[in-house]
């Protein structure tokens, strides 16, 4: 392929589908869906966020997401509860087993990104980031 026929957009999609199928071969004995691992692992740091807050790091719109976090909280991994100081908004908070789930995700994610990117400069990892950063930003 000469580089004209190169895609970014097409290129993060393919490695999107590639490290989901590693991660899920990886944690296949936590028995979550891709959707759950991302979600889990958006929450690993352990700071409640609201539903539209989750929606924008996992990448999803929080009508979709609310589907995952009924599953989650069945689960027993996160809770739903009222902001303080503004009862509308819904927070999701992790649960001691959702913590200790989401450490196991997020262990899996940084040994996968090693692996991956152990070969690159770090000025390399820089402009992946910053290439990263920018498709995210994209407004629709």
């Amino acid at each position: 392929m000469n580089s004209s026929d190169w895609s970014a957009v097409l290129a993060v999609q393919r490695a999107t589908h590639a490290t989901l199928q590693v991660l899920s071969a990886q944690l296949v004995d936590l028995d979550l869906t891709p959707s759950e691992i991302n979600a889990l692992a958006n929450l690993a740091d352990g700071r409640g966020r609201t539903v539209s807050e989750l929606g924008a790091a996992v990448g999803s719109r929080p009508t979709t997401l609310t589907s995952v976090l009924d599953r989650l909280e069945r689960r027993g991994h996160v809770t739903r509860g009222n902001r303080p100081g503004d009862r509308r908004a819904v927070l999701i908070e992790l649960t001691s087993s959702g913590l200790e789930t989401a450490a196991i995700i997020r262990k899996a994610i940084a040994d996968l990104e090693r692996r991956a990117l152990a070969g690159l400069s770090a000025e390399a990892v820089a402009g992946l980031r910053a290439a990263l950063q920018a498709l995210t930003e994209v407004s629709p």
